[in-house]
């Protein structure tokens, strides 16, 4: 893996590949169609990353058909998640690497999603800020973003930052490859990018950079907005000119073979100190990454301030209880220090994020997770209630930092 300059046909030299694999070795346990996880796949990692290194600098690499896995979304239903296998993976993320420090600079700086040194608390924290100065927001929602893109516009988009002939072979093969449904039926594939996919980020972000981002700084230009990869919240001085946008944005999605999702995006009334005109406006509150934004009562020295807000959206405590419940606490044996460190590895995430904003719009998964760990007690000690809420407390009183979640709900 040392002979940096060695190449064949195509300029993929082994470092690539290696700094490739070790990028994407800590992301994705998960097998692909062959059924090699990354575990199997290090077992002769020397002979697999030169085989894969030999293939691609030949052109002769071909990616095997993505395996699809549905997993359900937070507002019901489900999506398909692309599987890629191993060595996919580690093409993909060759690719990405040669052609991230060139495409990412030019990014618009309103482009949050899946970037370097960019993260979803820098977009809550820009969106809360123009809700204050803004009193409209044009919550938008594509449909089927991921399905839809079209391959067409994705390599004229490739094209503008490089013509070089193996970026675009094999973005093109990968756009092509086929999906293998959960029924075992395997599908061609016309138009859109696997989510789950290491390129596929970075594709729907160029995408989306020329259909939109570039698209309202040349016609809109005074208009704010943030967007995350396909969620996007525009800020606007009045429903007139929500309206108006609204619009405008619709034929421009439509004029790149997107659909703008009538029933799921929605015009939105920010209160803030600006506006006392509207009241009782059908929409008070929109969700973005997580959080939901809603008006809430800021006290300060000259009285309370009306302003919507980011707090743990709704949707999200559902997802984090879900995810309790699969942790299955009840079942758990040992000490309890054993209980909290398994669980802090959960937790910790959780309100990292959830947390950084508003940490008491979290507090009632953490009283339902107490409650949680007393029965644990219970079951455990065969204690009853009072006796081991007792301890529980007792708990908390002599180690405070035993759980992560104690730092906002104690019990």
């Amino acid at each position: 893996m040392t002979d940096y300059y060695e190449t064949k046909a195509h300029p993929i030299t082994k470092r690539m590949v290696w700094e490739a694999y070790k990028e994407i070795r800590s992301n994705g346990k998960a097998a692909g169609i062959d059924g090699i996880n990354l575990a199997d796949y290090a077992k002769d990692l020397q002979h697999n990353l030169y085989k894969l290194w030999n293939r691609m600098t030949s052109g002769s690499y071909f990616p095997s058909s993505i395996r699809e896995k549905q997993i359900p979304k937070s507002g019901g239903g489900t999506r398909g998640l692309g599987i890629s296998t191993v060595e996919d993976r580690i093409a993909q993320q060759v690719v990405k690497k040669h052609l991230e420090h060139r495409i990412d600079p030019t990014f618009h700086e309103s482009s949050y999603g899946y970037r370097p040194q960019r993260n979803p608390h820098q977009a809550i924290r820009k969106a809360t800020s123009n809700c204050i100065k803004y009193s409209w927001v044009l919550d938008l929602d594509i449909k089927a973003f991921f399905d839809s893109v079209d391959h067409h516009l994705l390599m004229k988009a490739v094209r503008r930052y490089t013509e070089e002939k193996w970026v675009l072979l094999y973005i093109e093969r990968w756009l092509k490859v086929r999906i293998l449904k959960e029924d075992g039926i395997e599908v061609a594939r016309n138009e859109g990018t696997p989510q789950g996919s290491v390129l596929s980020p970075l594709l729907s972000n160029l995408f989306m950079h020329f259909v939109f981002d570039k698209w309202m700084e040349k016609h809109f230009p005074t208009i704010p907005f943030e967007r995350f990869c396909d969620d996007v919240i525009v800020h606007c001085r009045s429903e007139k000119q929500a309206l108006y946008l609204k619009s405008k944005i619709a034929n421009r999605l439509r004029d790149c073979n997107l659909t703008l999702n009538e029933q799921k995006t929605k015009i939105v009334f920010c209160k803030n100190p600006n506006n006392k005109g509207v009241k009782g406006y059908e929409h008070e509150s929109f969700d973005f990454l997580g959080f939901s934004y809603q008006p809430m009562e800021v006290p300060t020295k000259n009285g309370i301030l009306l302003l919507t807000l980011p707090t743990m959206s709704r949707k999200s405590k559902k997802n984090v209880m879900e995810k309790i419940r699969k942790m299955a606490i009840y079942n758990q044996r040992g000490r309890i220090q054993e209980l909290a460190s398994k669980i802090n590895e959960r937790t910790r995430g959780w309100i990292n994020y959830y947390g950084a904003f508003n940490k008491n719009g979290t507090t009632q998964i953490w009283y339902r997770l107490n409650r949680i760990l007393i029965k644990w007690i219970m079951k455990v000690r065969k204690w009853n209630f009072r006796r081991a809420l007792k301890w529980f407390k007792c708990v908390y009183k002599t180690r405070p930092g035993l759980f992560v979640h104690w730092e906002v709900a104690h019990p």
